[in-house]
This record gives C-alpha cells, structure tokens and sequence, in this order.
C-alpha cells in the first residue's frame, strides 16, 4: 500500500522526518504536494479550519491515486458537530487528514514534549488512515482504531491496530 503523504504548510521538518520514516516500516511512501489553500475552509467565527471541507478540496488529487493521500497539517481543525477534531477520513475513502496542533503537549500544560507529539501524531494517523481501510471505531483500548475525544484518551489507547482491526483491514 502506498501512502501519499502531503503536509501543507506543516513546518516541524524533524517531525514530518519521523513520521515519514515509522510510516516507511509498514507502507510506502511517497511525498505529495497537492497545493491546497488552507484559507478558503478557515472559519472566522470558529478561529479553526472545516476538515471535511478540506478533505472535499483534496478528492480530486486523490482520485487518481494508487494509494491513500494523507494530508498533515498544524491548523486547530474542526467539523460542526464537535469542537475540534484531531483528524478525519473517509471510511473506505482515498483521504485522511490529520492536525498535530492539540497534540502538542504545550497545548496544555506550556511543557515542549516531541518524543510525545510522535507518539500521538502516530496514533492519530494510523487511526484515520484506519478509516480510509474501512475500521470503523473500535471498543479494544489496546487498539489505535479506539475513538479519542480528548489528547488523554489518546495517550491511553494502543499505538497500533488490535488483531481483529488487523485482519479486518489488511487480509
């Protein structure tokens, strides 16, 4: 499977490094730029950028695609039903999306932790990338497909997929 991996406007080179390469030991991947313009889904009222929107701008790239495009961005992402989100897909769909921006730990306690923001960017993309594979939510803890409402609950569930995601997804 090949993954085709494109930041917009992401800046943390050495993050974007580490997850290009723990994405290289299961996947191939290639790097994309799809030049998609942030500002036409930023929401002025919300202060954060619409993902599905987002996610609707960059089918079109997608379509054409042997693989799954995976858009990392660092915007406060949201879709109208929650708050903010930490990623989106589409269920067995050729895009995911993910925002490191409520990983950082700073975010909440103003304490710099990279070793931490790899760990949850990890989780939070192997989880929507799950998505495009068609796992929906899982009940495991264990399991990286468990929903996460808040950056605990990511910190608590698995890095990776439980054997029944596993062979749902991939055999």
């Amino acid at each position: 499977m090949t993954i085709y991996l494109s930041p917009i406007k992401f800046s943390n080179v050495a993050l974007l490094k580490r997850i290009t390469e723990a994405l290289s030991h299961r996947y191939s991947v290639v790097p994309l730029d799809v030049s998609l313009e942030l500002d036409g889904v930023y929401s002025k009222d919300r202060g954060q950028y619409y993902s599905t929107q987002l996610i609707a701008h960059a089918i079109d790239h997608a379509n054409h695609l042997d693989g799954k495009l995976l858009i990392l961005v660092e915007v406060d992402l949201f879709i109208p039903v929650f708050t903010f989100v930490f990623g989106e897909a589409q269920l067995r769909g050729p895009v995911a999306i993910v925002s490191v921006c409520r990983l950082h730990e700073e975010f909440y306690t103003g304490r710099t932790n990279e070793e931490l923001l790899f760990e949850r960017s990890m989780k939070e993309i192997l989880h929507e990338l799950g998505h495009t594979f068609g796992l929906v939510h899982c009940k495991s803890w264990d399991c990286v497909m468990h929903a996460s409402a808040s950056v605990e609950e990511i910190d608590i569930k698995g890095g990776g997929f439980c054997e029944e995601c596993e062979r749902k997804a991939f055999h």
